[in-house]
């Protein structure tokens, strides 16, 4: 690894366990030996063992944060919307575009320089336009998808973003799926349809308006879902995390800015601006910042399709949350539910390995680093 990988590794202000910038360093499972029950029994321990490197677990523990956080993002727009009386879904994410670019543009200007800074717009600002554009209208397109659809119907076609992602990444890095991986994700999905089926005995369907409608915007912003993760994880194996953020939410504000001045320009007059939405405004935000900025570290560790799978546990946070704050009754199928998500997580990764999924060599870009040397050699 160069030494201007490792110094952008370093400087980055979020870490990830010490061994997920690692390059060269490819470990493979043990064998599963069926030579005899005592040597099956030992093998298999010795398989369930490998698994559990700082690597793995900070991606097991990283992926129910973001699962979490989406749970925080959904009750705090329920509130908004049901209670409050504030329905502006694109105005609403635009404060985490804002965030984004707030914080992570900064930075990079302070690690490239503003000529070095402005190189990368002109070079590489199409890429991450793209990326935004992806992103914002995934995000334009679900929440049109659940005024239209039913609930059911969006549990399950939400569940296409992570095949879609699974291909994206095949695209981008070609990366080979053992057939654990698919039984993984197979075992991610059973979890779901236990929860669709919770949903089904305790009546917590709704009516759709136009059904056929719905379930369309929800496959296309799913595989827009899709696209975006795998080519965000693209990026940020290739680039510094804060350059891949900052780009985001620079063109995620711009893209979304303009959206939501023209379809919510009128509403925003006629929202309520009080105190109790503005702090449920920054609660919603303080949750999707962390989210956006957690799941590029999940990516670098494990991958995009992991982090679309973690989010499938995040009806059991809703369950919590349902407890704490207006004293649902669970029903049992939510437990089970959430640990077979959990269990597909560990089968995904249980004969391929985190490090398989791609390659992992952050740098800055070479007319930056020149640039910069240059700058240093005049000095």
């Amino acid at each position: 690894m160069s030494d201007d990988t490792k110094h952008d590794l370093v400087s980055e202000s979020i870490t990830v366990p010490h061994d997920v910038d690692t390059v060269e360093f490819r470990p493979t499972r043990p064998p599963i030996v069926y030579s005899s029950p005592k040597a099956f029994a030992a093998s298999v321990v010795a398989r369930w063992k490998s698994l559990w490197t700082p690597r793995f677990t900070f991606a097991l523990i990283a992926g129910q944060v973001v699962s979490f956080c989406i749970t925080a993002t959904s009750v705090t727009t329920q509130e908004l919307n049901t209670n409050h009386g504030w329905v502006l879904p694109t105005t609403q994410t635009w404060f985490l575009y804002f965030s984004l670019f707030a914080v992570y543009t900064p930075y990079t200007i302070y690690q490239y320089g503003f000529k070095g800074w402005a190189k990368m717009i002109i070079r590489d600002g199409w890429r991450y336009f793209i990326l935004a554009a992806s992103d914002v209208e995934g995000n334009f397109l679900v929440v049109k998808a659940y005024t239209y659809t039913d609930l059911l119907s969006c549990l399950l076609l939400d569940a296409w973003a992570t095949p879609s992602c699974m291909f994206f990444c095949w695209l981008y890095m070609r990366t080979r799926y053992h057939w654990t991986q698919i039984l993984g994700v197979l075992i991610c999905v059973a979890g779901l349809g236990l929860l669709v089926t919770s949903d089904l005995l305790t009546d917590k369907n709704y009516p759709a308006l136009n059904k056929g409608e719905g379930d369309a915007f929800m496959i296309a912003g799913a595989t827009l879902y899709g696209f975006s993760n795998a080519t965000e994880e693209y990026f940020v194996r290739r680039r510094p995390f804060y350059e891949v953020v900052g780009q985001l939410g620079m063109w995620g504000m711009l893209i979304n800015g303009i959206q939501a001045a023209s379809l919510e320009h009128h509403d925003m007059t006629l929202a309520p601006w009080n105190g109790m939405t503005i702090g449920l405004l920054v609660a919603y935000t303080a949750a999707m910042f962390t989210l956006y900025t957690i799941a590029p570290l999940l990516y670098r560790a494990a991958s995009s399709p992991f982090y679309n799978m973690s989010l499938l546990t995040s009806d059991f946070y809703s369950l919590i949350f349902g407890l704490i704050l207006f004293h649902y009754s669970p029903y049992w199928l939510y437990f089970p539910s959430f640990a077979l998500v959990i269990v597909g997580l560990v089968v995904y990764f249980w004969h391929a390995t985190p490090e398989e999924q791609g390659k992992l060599d952050p740098r800055r870009p070479a007319y930056v680093r020149k640039s910069r040397n240059q700058e240093e050699q005049q000095v």
